[in-house]
């Protein structure tokens, strides 16, 4: 099946971050990189519980934390995207979850089946020094795209009852007192852009390695907020490109490109690719590269 030119496209930021966590996501010495799933009580997941390729994700949160957030703490595994993560059902798809502010703002702006989120979160260089990993003091921090999930399900999880769904059971947000915005994502099997594109690529995924094409925040930032884009994003007809990023005085034009100065808060910026097309062969680039699928 193919989606229409109307698609969106959802900026959502998602991870470890100076707020949640306290430090970013890191970016291996040989350019790996993973996303580490911000703390969180009411998970029935320890972060001790999650795999990572030959990590053990608690060992490498308490390494990356000096034992603030140990192995035994709580993990908010969302998106929970990667198979490999945990022992899976083998009926296992990869979703995301979503509720309050975020998830009405969502609604808000239409987000539907066939709607793409792409995942971006704060990460830094590591470096291994003879206690264990360490942040490359001299790194800069950055906004870098880490994962992907088109819709192929939406999931109001206070209608769906006691049955139903055992494979999605583990998923925090099925942990939560119940509340009307509470929703889930489930991905599509196989991702399907406009035009034909993104053919043969699975329907959510992440990015196993760092690269330049990935990274949001722009070469010489003094913040990561301040993002690089293509001169496309640059709004026009009236018409803003980003959710949140309505004031003019946020972006500025360049001779190859544009600049944004990201809003400090909010998780949702929703792209409307029928308003700015030239959207939907950013994402095919950016979904080109080297990356490791959940099917």
């Amino acid at each position: 099946m193919e989606t229409g030119a109307a698609m969106k496209i959802i900026l959502s930021r998602k991870g470890f971050d100076t707020g949640s966590g306290g430090t970013p996501s890191p970016i291996f010495p040989d350019e790996r990189m993973v996303s580490l799933p911000i703390p969180d009580k009411q998970s029935p997941i320890r972060y001790g519980d999650i795999k990572w390729q030959e990590y053990n994700l608690g060992a490498l949160v308490s390494d990356l934390t000096n034992g603030r957030i140990p192995a035994t703490h709580y993990a908010h595994l969302d998106p929970d995207i990667n198979r490999e993560s945990l022992s899976r059902c083998p009926d296992w798809r990869p979703l995301l979850g979503q509720t309050g502010a975020a998830q009405g703002h969502l609604r808000n702006n239409g987000v539907q089946k066939d709607d793409l989120f792409l995942f971006f979160g704060l990460f830094q260089k590591v470096i291994q020094s003879e206690s264990g990993l360490a942040w490359e003091k001299h790194s800069p921090r950055r906004h870098v795209l880490w994962g992907w999930l088109q819709i192929g399900e939406i999931l109001k999880i206070d209608a769906c009852g006691q049955s139903g769904y055992e494979w999605a059971r583990h998923h925090p947000h099925f942990h939560r007192s119940p509340e009307v915005n509470n929703t889930l994502y489930i991905a599509r099997e196989g991702l399907a852009l406009p035009r034909g594109l993104g053919v043969g690529l699975p329907g959510a995924g992440v990015f196993s390695h760092f690269s330049e094409r990935l990274v949001l925040t722009a070469p010489d930032a003094a913040t990561p907020s301040l993002w690089a884009l293509p001169q496309w994003f640059y709004p026009r007809d009236g018409k803003c490109p980003l959710t949140y990023h309505s004031d003019p005085d946020r972006w500025t034009k360049t001779d190859d490109g544009t600049r944004l100065k990201v809003v400090a808060k909010g998780q949702e910026f929703v792209l409307n690719a029928e308003e700015f097309p030239e959207a939907i062969a950013w994402v095919r680039t950016i979904l080109a590269g080297p990356s490791s699928g959940s099917f």
